[in-house]
């Protein structure tokens, strides 16, 4: 195990850091306001509306060799009734007529010329190398039915083929909107289960136009774009005409009818449904969806792995438990991961800095995780949030718990489950009382003794294995090269992880010769009930949070030392972050614990005091742990809030922690899922009930805030955009000139606002908003391309992702289709 012998503020001094003892010129610190970039990556909920008879899940489920098997089983008397009357209840029950995570089915003779060429070209078995002809499984794409071709495809796909269609069908565009929409399509990935997108470029946070705002922009304007293309293709590809209405929005959870499909139904029938066919963002798609079959069967053996744990940890006493299905779902659950990233660290590593190489940045990197990770309950429930409600027939520790037995030492996995079940009162004349086991059992006490069960703020983060734990041989933040390696084969050794799939962590280093830059993505954020007021300031936090892990470092107040590498030490302070998605009370430390910067922290927190219970443990306060977080802040990185211009954010912060029924993420998702319930509580509404109002309120309500929140954005931009056209950017003025016929730009995306919203928009009007959106995105491009030359003297460095999509941009453009 090699480690480096300098520290990391020597490493900061070889990078030509201002550093006057423990006086720091924050200016010149890796992450500071003139270094650190964004980016993001969103994950959406699909949806097919319409008769089972004209959508395609339903349809391939009653068509497949695996629905007549159970059927010709049940006859036989080989298999129980109730096993096909799940899947009939899933297929006739539907009165929504609502079909989560189908896919689409069109005409093939729809698509343009360039939309064809794009599929065809995204078949390719290795799109590197066309020798090895088509991929194997492409009569999955393609059907025939009543004399016609039709296509079928995940709709994180369709919102692909939509873009290459509206370039395809307007053979005269403008070039600054032609090369600007064919160098945006390798951003839509076709991934895990649900459409992914990354940001369309590079952000800088400049302080002067809001730092988070920044991200938040780009980030709605992405969302709008994608949800105009979906309704793009709605009419063009004739999905409303075949009766079908595809429909994307955030969502944080898998949704409740896909788990009780999930429930009645193979783990190999349910990855056939539902795992992305990977064809787009990646050059070997077939290998690519391999890998993504392969963290389903991962993380369902390990979901199973779990149980074991909870035994020996004495959760489950006995041999009564409901065993999870063999096909986990967490898969389906959607977030979103926002990336910071430092343009001197890039720069040093881009140029072969001696004082600055992979050793140095695993060093560096680990340590800001290990700080960064003590300051993430504050975002838990504050700027994004996953509410969600459970029965009382729900508490089944095997359940439950989800895969915190993975991630959490066995001390801290008993004490969040004793608070939590006190928190959801499960008791029977004062004994602690979890379900039995059969439904019926458990539905009945439920009833009986008025056992309602709880609510959680984020339940997202407990459903997915978001950081393993690490094994006291091999640390996964000790700093040293590899470490990441030998813990995944740790735990592949345990039925845990597999060598294939990247480390998990709440916060991840990447690194620069994986991704082309270093920084950090955050990993923790679930739903934003808004991207300007919870995600942009979620951004500021992030970014002051690791600015001042760099602070930190550059100042030698924390190394590696203070906060040890063995797997209790870095439970403890995860315990407190998944206690704040629980939103259990308090949590307990050891009066002793070896980790300085968690002593540092409990000692600006009030009504800390001994532990009755735990002897030799502190017993805190989670509110007052987030408000010592706050101090921290406030006082340790006084300068970088100054920096950053951060005072507002700080402002809002308080509120939130203040007041978070009100003023926090998780608040005000709850109150939009009862507004239309008359309800003033989740606890007045059963567990389903709640659900299913979260899924109709985030497709509904929330989606067309999100759409009205973006054309704000859009429409500033335009206002902008037009004003500098006519001064000194003729591409730009001619490219308005030849879409709008003499017309406003932010006139016309004002116009049209509502009929967006509503859904009412016509497929020329869609067109129009997309040419004006890629024209929008074209000036940010070429802005933040000005931007960073006016700073540096120079170009941002391109990641190794936006390298290849480019290089696949040029191939498609240089098709003769314009």
């Amino acid at each position: 195990m090699t480690k480096p012998a300098h520290t990391a503020r020597s490493i900061f001094e070889d990078l030509g850091l201002c550093l006057r003892g423990a006086e720091i010129n924050v200016e010149s610190l890796p992450f500071s306001a003139s270094d650190i970039t964004a980016g993001s990556e969103s994950e959406l909920q699909t949806v097919v509306v319409g008769a089972k008879n004209s959508v395609d899940l339903p349809l391939q489920i009653e068509r497949s060799n695996y629905y007549a098997n159970v059927s010709r089983r049940i006859a036989a008397g080989d298999t129980p009734k109730r096993a096909g009357a799940a899947i009939e209840r899933y297929l006739n029950d539907n009165r929504e007529q609502v079909w989560e995570n189908s896919w689409a089915r069109f005409p093939r003779r729809l698509l343009s010329e360039f939309a064809q060429q794009t599929f065809q070209a995204d078949l390719l078995a290795d799109k590197r190398d066309h020798r090895r002809g088509m991929r194997a499984d492409i009569d999955r794409f393609i059907a025939h039915e009543h004399g016609e071709t039709l296509m079928r495809v995940p709709v994180s796909y369709l919102l692909k083929l939509a873009l290459a269609e509206v370039l395809g069908s307007q053979p005269n565009l403008p070039r600054a909107i032609s090369a600007t929409g064919v160098k945006l399509l390798g951003h839509f990935l076709n991934d895990n289960t649900s459409p992914e997108t990354f940001s369309f470029y590079v952000t800088l946070l400049r302080p002067e136009n809001g730092l988070g705002r920044e991200l938040a922009r780009e980030k709605a304007k992405r969302f709008l774009l994608s949800q105009l293309l979906l309704m793009y293709a709605n009419h063009r590809l004739g999905l409303l005409e075949g009766g079908q209405r595809a429909m994307i929005y955030f969502a944080p959870h898998p949704p409740v009818r896909q788990k009780q499909l999930n429930d009645c139904i193979s783990d190999a029938f349910y990855r056939e449904l539902f795992i992305s066919p990977c064809l787009s963002g990646w050059d070997d798609g077939e290998a690519k969806h391999a890998y993504m079959k392969l963290c389903h069967q991962v993380l369902s053996r390990s979901q199973l792995n779990a149980v074991a744990k909870l035994r020996e940890a004495g959760i489950v006493v006995n041999n009564l438990v409901v065993l999870p299905n063999l096909s986990n779902i967490s898969l389906a659950n959607n977030g979103a991961h926002i990336s910071l990233g430092s343009r001197k660290l890039t720069a040093a590593m881009r140029e072969g800095h001696p004082g600055f190489g992979p050793v140095e940045e695993k060093l560096v990197g680990d340590l800001t995780i290990k700080i960064v990770e003590h300051f993430l309950p504050l975002f838990v429930g504050a700027y994004s949030a996953a509410p969600y409600r459970l029965d009382f027939a729900d508490f089944h520790p095997e359940k439950v718990l989800g895969f915190l037995p993975h991630e959490l030492d066995y001390t801290h996995l008993r004490m969040i489950w004793r608070r939590w079940r006190r928190k959801a009162d499960l008791k029977i004349f004062g004994c602690a009382m979890t379900p039995c086991g059969p439904s019926w059992i458990d539905r009945l006490l439920s009833a009986l003794f008025r056992l309602k069960g709880d609510w959680v703020a984020d339940f997202r983060l407990l459903d997915y294995l978001v950081a393993v734990m690490s094994t006291e041989s091999s640390p996964a933040l000790d700093g040293s090269l590899g470490a990441g390696e030998r813990l995944k084969r740790d735990l592949a050794d345990l039925g845990v992880f597999d060598l294939k799939m990247p480390l998990y962590l709440l916060y991840r280093l990447r690194e620069f010769e994986v991704m082309g830059f270093t920084g950090f993505e955050g990993r923790y954020y679930s739903l934003f009930e808004s991207l300007t007021e919870d995600m942009g300031r979620a951004v500021d936090l992030q970014a002051l949070v690791t600015a001042l892990a760099f602070k930190y470092q550059a100042q030698g107040k924390y190394a590696h030392v203070d906060i040890p590498d063995n797997p209790f030490v870095e439970s403890e302070r995860r315990q407190i972050f998944f206690g704040a998605a629980i939103g259990v009370p308090t949590f307990f430390v050891r009066r002793d614990t070896p980790n300085q910067l968690l002593r540092a922290i409990l000692s600006r927190t009030k009504r800390t005091r001994a532990s009755h219970r735990y002897s030799g443990y502190l017993r805190v306060q989670n509110d007052d742990y987030r408000r010592a977080l706050l101090q921290t802040l406030l006082e340790d990185g006084a300068d970088l809030i100054d920096m950053f211009g951060l005072r507002e954010t700080i402002a809002d912060l308080k509120a939130r922690l203040d007041d978070p029924a009100n003023r926090s993420a998780a608040g005000k998702l709850a109150r939009g899922i009862l507004e239309d319930t008359g309800l003033r509580s989740p606890m007045q509404m059963k567990a389903e009930e709640f659900n299913l109002q979260a899924e109709r309120y985030y497709r509904d309500a929330l989606r067309r805030r999100h759409i009205a929140e973006a054309f704000e954005f859009l429409i500033d931009d335009l206002r902008a955009m037009e004003k500098h056209a006519a001064q000194v950017d003729g591409a730009v003025r001619n490219a308005l000139r030849d879409c709008l016929n003499g017309r406003g730009a932010a006139e016309m995306a004002e116009r049209l606002r509502s009929r967006v919203v509503t859904d009412d928009a016509t497929e020329d009007e869609l067109r129009a908003l997309i040419n004006l959106m890629l024209l929008s995105v074209h000036h940010d491009l070429k802005d933040s391309e000005k931007w960073i030359a006016s700073r540096t003297g120079g170009t941002l460095p391109e990641s190794n992702y936006e390298r290849s999509f480019d290089a696949r941009a040029n191939a498609l453009d240089s098709t003769p289709v314009y």
